[in-house]
């Protein structure tokens, strides 16, 4: 069988479902969730009566998961601020689980370089 990477969106719904965990696990409630390419943010989402948009980006070696792109995300600060939101980037780095600069292949090991969110100051 040939092994198959896997494809953009597979990689994005990956990224959620490890920064939703993350989220859950920190008292995160969720008001909304956007798992569509493209949309953001991903999760609305709600901790000590504060409101926080958060961003999520699947991110492939050799780019480092922690850069964001600084425009986009100022642009997503303005749009949260008429809401009261904070808003907060999750990137997470992924690729094949022997070979990080390899891309992540349906079922097998993946490697992961997750840092936590971020907050947009």
């Amino acid at each position: 069988m040939i092994p198959q990477p896997l494809t953009e969106q597979e990689l994005h719904n990956l990224a959620m479902n490890i920064v939703g965990e993350d989220l859950q696990s920190q008292g995160f409630e969720f008001l909304a969730i956007n798992s569509t390419l493209k949309k953001n943010p991903q999760f609305v989402a709600l901790k000590d009566k504060i409101v926080y948009f958060v961003i999520v980006r699947a991110v492939l070696y050799p780019n480092k998961a922690s850069n964001y792109d600084l425009v986009f995300m100022q642009t997503m600060k303005a749009h949260a601020a008429k809401f009261e939101a904070k808003t907060c980037y999750a990137g997470v780095g992924l690729g094949h689980g022997s070979d990080f600069k390899k891309p992540a292949i349906k079922n097998e090991p993946y490697g992961l370089v997750y840092q936590g969110i971020q907050e947009i100051l």
